[in-house]
């Protein structure tokens, strides 16, 4: 089986530790990604990517590495597959202060290249890290999943 990966790279005028909250804390993700992500953030430790519109799970996984406000693991896999180690794929999420702003760096990596996890996190990602962006630097979040509009 083929694995691929996904990097996304962006730049957000904030502090590391604000960005970091905004990923870990459910009060921010609520608002830029329309889900909560819950755990104690401990390596070992399960994460779920809850909606907040009735707490369907969506995303499940474990956190691996955790050191706030630089760098965080985690796993990532549907709740169907919770079972499967196989079906999981990896996310590492990287912050680098850079003069005023933040680099964020997103590498998910072991996706099956066609999967629907893998076609879903190719306009997941961006949708997500640019909603983020406009929260933390104009304190209002992008309209995330809404749909294009045709011309």
């Amino acid at each position: 089986m083929t694995e691929s990966d996904y990097v996304y790279v962006t730049y957000i005028a904030s502090t590391p530790q604000k960005v970091w909250d905004a990923l870990t804390q459910p009060e921010f993700t609520r608002q830029y990604w329309e889900h909560d992500n819950v755990s104690d953030w401990k390596p070992g430790s399960t994460w779920e990517h809850r909606a907040v519109d009735g707490g369907k799970v969506d995303i499940v996984g474990k956190v691996v590495e955790f050191t706030p406000p630089k760098r965080m693991v985690i796993t990532w896999a549907s709740p169907a597959e919770r079972d499967k180690p196989e079906a999981y794929s990896r996310v590492t999420l990287e912050l680098e202060p850079t003069g005023s702003m933040v680099r964020l760096t997103v590498n998910h990596a072991g996706l099956i290249p066609g999967s629907n996890m893998h076609k879903g996190i190719q306009s997941g990602w961006p949708r997500v890290l640019s909603s983020l962006k406009s929260l933390l630097e104009t304190g209002k979040p992008l309209e995330t999943w809404a749909k294009a509009k045709s011309a």
